[in-house]
């Protein structure tokens, strides 16, 4: 929803014509809506009504001060003074632009009484207990205007305003509101169902369990005769998703997967297959897989408990592979198993 700011603009106005010119231009170009002295008279007690209710419909409260302190009630204050004041008593998001250097100012634009003088010093000390900033030039004000507004709007958000046709009607709201909570409570429920493990997977084999796989190799005897062996050995369930998963993380077909397998079953058992190579009497091995049924075994498994799920990506007529990817709970568990913890 496009939504506008109002922002008061305070100041003296004879002496400050070109500087107001500047800061409404600043404004505008924030797509911000000025309102000022401008639009009213500010030493008439009606208008005094007025300007307060501006100032109550406003978003924001901008103070100029140079070298005038402006026209007085009859109590002898500044009409400019009761607009800030009446801001502060508001609470309104208030910001200042002093003069930086009030003693360069012409004596056109200066006050002349020493009362004008004592009251603009009184003034200046006020607004600088809260947010301010100086300028030197009409120029430089309405950049000074352009950064400190952009600032205030992201530190101090208000309500603004917004065009009649894009306000939002109450069951409108009451629909959008229920909306969030649903949606709020679904991704509550998708991110439980990323770190749990699906339900009914508790009473299948997983984790420390242990699983035979059978290692298959073709060899040559030292009589140059042709054989096949098989020999089975130990994996947890745990141990297998660890070496496999990292793989997963974008996909991966299954010759990959079996090889993966086979290769850190070899290294694991390098031990064992090389006395086996001694009993055998094995000149060379000259392929070896793990067995089919096991690693269709392991595959099935692993889906069941949740931790992979087959991809469905489209690919070319020629690629006849299938392929494999971690879900969303494969991709937390294999965290878990993988990541490296601090040791602290």
């Amino acid at each position: 929803m496009d939504k506008r700011y109002q922002v008061f603009i305070s100041s003296t106005f004879e002496d400050l014509q070109e500087e107001r010119k500047e800061v409404m231009q600043a404004l505008l170009e924030l797509d911000c809506i000025p309102a000022g002295m401008e639009l009213f008279p500010a030493s008439n007690d009606d208008q005094w009504t007025l300007i307060k209710r501006v100032i109550d419909d406003s978003d924001y409260y901008l103070l100029i001060l140079a070298g005038r302190y402006g026209s007085t009630n009859d109590e002898g204050m500044g009409y400019t003074e009761m607009e800030y004041r009446y801001a502060v008593e508001k609470n309104k998001p208030i910001i200042s632009f002093l003069h930086k250097n009030p003693g360069a100012i012409q004596s056109s634009k200066s006050e002349q009484s020493l009362d004008g003088k004592e009251k603009l010093k009184l003034f200046r000390e006020l607004a600088q207990k809260k947010m301010n900033k100086f300028w030197t030039n009409p120029d430089d004000l309405g950049s000074v205007v352009s950064r400190s507004m952009i600032r205030l709007t992201k530190d101090y958000p208000a309500t603004g305003w917004v065009r009649a046709d894009e306000i939002v009607d109450e069951n409108s709201m009451k629909e959008i509101l229920l909306l969030q909570k649903e949606n709020s409570e679904l991704k509550e429920k998708l991110q439980s169902l990323n770190t749990t493990a699906p339900v009914g997977t508790d009473k299948l084999s997983q984790g420390e369990d242990e699983i035979d796989i059978s290692y298959v190799y073709h060899y040559i005897n030292t009589q140059d005769k042709e054989y096949i062996g098989e020999d089975a050995y130990m994996f947890t369930w745990n141990e297998i998703f660890r070496i496999i998963a990292p793989y997963l993380i974008d996909e991966c077909d299954e010759s990959t997967l079996s090889k993966v397998l086979k290769n850190y079953l070899k290294d694991k058992y390098y031990d064992a297959i090389v006395l086996i190579k001694q009993q055998e009497k094995i000149k060379k091995i000259s392929n070896s897989y793990i067995k089919p049924e096991n690693f269709q075994v392991i595959k099935v498994q692993l889906k069941a408990l949740g931790l992979i799920q087959k991809s469905l990506k489209n690919r070319s007529v020629k690629d006849t592979f299938n392929y494999w990817k971690l879900t969303p709970y494969g991709d937390y568990v294999m965290t878990q198993l993988v990541a490296i913890k601090n040791k602290k």
